[in-house]
């Protein structure tokens, strides 16, 4: 699916709404009622999509956030048609920098992405299992040092294209035991035989 917005200068402008500048330009507050059904509502700068806006796409993705010279630039939240999200840093139109993405089936990844990737330091959450990865990641993919975490263990390991480590360190959490009486059960005469 692509988040990528329909670039007015090539397209009709379709029905325009709100502030211009002298030169007639979209300058200011406004709505944009694009010709292929997208609308967009917010702040322009001489033309161009530039501070808080909001954009509909047709397909029922919509983006809430800042724009710089007509790209999503700086903080934005990006709804998806399958219910998943993306909240964080945009860097010309690219998902860059700190983020969360909330997947379909409840997954959620937090941390660092480049170029629309998971790339850095990051902790995905697998819902279904409640366990997690926390680590490194290149590309997409889970690379270098990570370590599964599980509900009452963990292991630790290089990871190398998204594939278990050859060898897992096994890092089990020490058990600490607390016994607590409820309570006394008398020994019954002629139960117990001397031994």
């Amino acid at each position: 699916m692509s988040d990528t917005e329909s670039d007015e200068e090539h397209n009709k402008l379709g029905e325009y709404e709100g502030d211009r500048n002298e030169a007639g330009e979209r300058h200011g507050v406004g709505k944009a009622v694009l010709a292929n059904g997208h609308i967009y509502q917010g702040h322009y700068e001489n033309g161009k999509r530039h501070g808080k806006g909001t954009y509909h796409f047709k397909n029922g993705s919509r983006y809430v956030g800042k724009y710089q010279q007509n790209m999503k630039h700086g903080q934005g939240t990006f709804y998806y048609p399958d219910g998943s999200k993306y909240e964080g840093s945009w860097v010309k139109d690219v998902r860059e920098g700190h983020g969360v993405y909330t997947y379909p089936n409840g997954d959620i990844y937090e941390g660092e992405w480049l170029n629309h990737m998971r790339h850095g330091q990051g902790v995905y959450h697998y819902h279904a299992t409640g366990s997690k990865y926390k680590g490194s990641w290149m590309n997409g993919k889970m690379e270098h040092a990570g370590e599964y975490i599980h509900s009452n263990h963990r292991y630790k390991g290089n990871f190398s294209n998204n594939n278990d480590p050859d060898e897992l360190e096994y890092a089990e959490p020490p058990s600490v035991f607390k016994w607590i009486p409820i309570c006394i059960t008398p020994i019954t005469p002629g139960t117990v035989k001397p031994g």
